[in-house]
């Protein structure tokens, strides 16, 4: 990988990551987690309880790129058709004309996705997955790049419905943020004072630069020894007592291009053992089964389930 220090796309980077800390405060590895899905052609999702940052988070690197950018509050009454689009009939015409629905997007804000039904959530699934969307007989592509940003609230909040497993493996990470410290709750009262920092972000990272960063993620280097050592965590969640469900191999696939993305993201064109590490929660989670565990509480058993695996699998010289 060339070098980094003079290449507009890192400036831009540097930019787009100095600008959503300044909206998040004091919230380093939430902002880390949702750049390395960006970078990684992946997507967010964030969960944790309502006014700790999670739609800010989303919106500040929303309006950090260049590109068209959609917010989507889902609620219980929401129709597949509400996010895809529908024909309708245009009477001077005599037929009928599709219109194209929010998802036709490059950052989609899917917020609060949990508190519309699985058959609403779903219908985001092949746009995810593929970058494109079928409706009314047609498959119709996405213009790249289509980031998805989704929140959702705890499961034992009022009035919402668990994802379904195929949809959380299309999730890069999934990440919370929690409360934070006083000192950067007590800066947060100050910044707020007859004013929404939200207001003074803007693009500072194009399309062209973002592309740039992605072909840069798939040049870095994984040794062999790294890559065995990941297939190991990875092999370890499919064989633990406490797991009935372990990691499938589109989630190894994920975790191996997060890693890539979380080198770029440090100015680095190889993988080290730390970015294998420090992913293999966030990657890995929430796309786990936890033996006698319902939905709550089921990513923070998870996690605890994936370190104690780091903690007994040889990490390489």
């Amino acid at each position: 990988m060339p070098d980094s220090s003079d290449s507009p796309e890192f400036a831009a980077l540097d930019r787009l990551r100095d600008q959503v800390s300044r909206v998040l405060l004091g919230k380093p590895e939430p902002i880390r987690l949702a750049l390395v899905a960006l970078l990684g052609g992946g997507h967010v999702l964030i969960e944790d309880a309502p006014g700790v940052g999670k739609t800010s988070l989303a919106k500040a690197i929303a309006k950090s790129l260049d590109g068209q950018f959609t917010r989507l509050q889902f609620t219980p009454d929401m129709l597949p058709s509400d996010i895809l689009g529908a024909s309708l009939f245009k009477p001077d015409m005599g037929e009928f004309e599709f219109r194209r629905g929010p998802i036709f997007t490059n950052v989609l804000l899917a917020d609060e996705i949990n508190r519309t039904t699985p058959r609403t959530q779903s219908a985001l699934l092949e746009a995810m997955s593929e970058g494109q969307v079928s409706a009314e007989g047609a498959t119709l592509p996405l213009e790249p790049p289509f980031f998805v940003i989704a929140t959702q609230n705890p499961l034992e909040s009022e009035g919402t419905y668990p994802l379904p497993d195929n949809q959380l493996d299309r999730f890069m990470v999934c990440t919370g943020i929690g409360y934070p410290d006083r000192e950067h709750e007590r800066r947060a009262l100050i910044d707020h004072a007859g004013r929404e920092p939200l207001d003074d972000v803007g693009p500072v990272m194009s399309r062209e630069e973002l592309k740039a960063l992605r072909t840069r993620v798939g040049a870095v280097r994984v040794d062999d020894s790294l890559r065995d050592y990941l297939l190991d965590v990875v092999e370890a969640t499919r064989t633990h007592a406490d797991l009935v469900q372990g990691a499938s191999t589109r989630g190894a696939l994920t975790f191996d291009t997060a890693a890539r993305a979380a080198a770029v993201l440090d100015g680095r064109d190889y993988v080290t053992p730390d970015d294998i590490k420090g992913l293999a929660v966030p990657v890995l989670a929430h796309r786990l089964g936890v033996r006698g565990t319902m939905r709550e509480g089921r990513r923070e058993k998870a996690g605890a389930v994936v370190r104690q695996i780091l903690a007994e699998v040889s990490v390489p010289d």
